[in-house]
């Protein structure tokens, strides 16, 4: 398994990405954002190799005119065999078992990346990824913009959510409006279960995702909302990120994130 798992990472951090032919170059033109989400665990031996995909999306931006939005969420299904993830919670799990509810051929399992909530593959798989990037960014959805609001106090940060008015939002929906904040720049030195005595480098691991009151599109307005930031994470790695889903399929139709600093 392990030496499986090496071969991946190997083959992953050699991977060429291919520029895209459907989108603009032009850097005044904004770019389409499209969310990856990727479930995982410290306790999964084959999950290394998709960490590490999702971290090199994340970094790298391979595709013109496209925003990856990582999100890295760690289920907590793995925490046996004495290694407990410090980044798990039931709330990830709970969230992908509504996955697997609603898409085609889909179970609870890791590693497994699903984009823009509508297309799910085994984690790993580069080419499933670009394909999927790709195919999600052809199909533009609207784009979320965040400005910081002036009643920021200490650890809890407001925010104000418009709507890009370059962006084609759909017509007379009500969505759900989820916030996630994520950090970047974490990393784990496993000292048991199938990953004892590696290393972990880890994409922008999702801290805390909330699903709000819904929104209805066109928005009338700006939507104000705060978060709580804890004491441990490192405000100058942390990201916002906002998205609005339809609330039967869970597929995305709008996105945006902004550093919190």
């Amino acid at each position: 398994m392990r030496a499986q798992a090496a071969f991946l990472l190997a083959a992953i951090l050699a991977v060429p990405w291919p520029s895209s032919s459907f989108a603009s170059n032009d850097p005044a033109t904004p770019k389409q954002p499209v969310i990856v989400e990727l479930f995982t665990s410290e306790g999964c031996s084959s999950c290394p190799p998709a960490d590490s995909l999702l971290k090199k999306l994340s970094e790298d931006q391979p595709f013109d005119g496209v925003e990856i939005i990582a999100l890295e969420e760690h289920v907590d299904y793995w925490n046996h065999d004495g290694w407990f993830d410090p980044f798990s919670s039931v709330e990830f799990t709970s969230r992908q078992e509504d996955y697997a509810k609603v898409l085609t051929k889909s179970d609870v399992y890791t590693p497994q990346m699903i984009v823009d909530g509508r297309a799910q593959f085994v984690g790993n798989h580069t080419h499933d990824a670009r394909d999927q990037i790709r195919w999600a960014a052809a199909h533009p959805k609207a784009r979320l913009l965040l400005t910081p609001a002036q009643s920021t106090k200490g650890r809890t940060h407001s925010f104000e959510m418009r709507l890009d008015p370059s962006s084609t939002a759909p017509a007379d929906s009500r969505l759900d409006f989820y916030v996630a904040i994520t950090e970047k720049g974490l990393s784990s030195n496993v000292k048991a279960g199938e990953n004892s005595g590696e290393t972990l480098q880890h994409s922008p691991v999702v801290r805390q995702i909330k699903k709000l009151h819904p929104v209805a599109l066109p928005l009338s307005g700006p939507v104000n909302f705060s978060v709580d930031l804890r004491d441990n994470w490192l405000v100058s790695n942390l990201t916002i990120v906002v998205f609005l889903a339809d609330p039967r399929s869970h597929e995305i139709l709008a996105a945006g994130a902004s550093p919190v600093s």
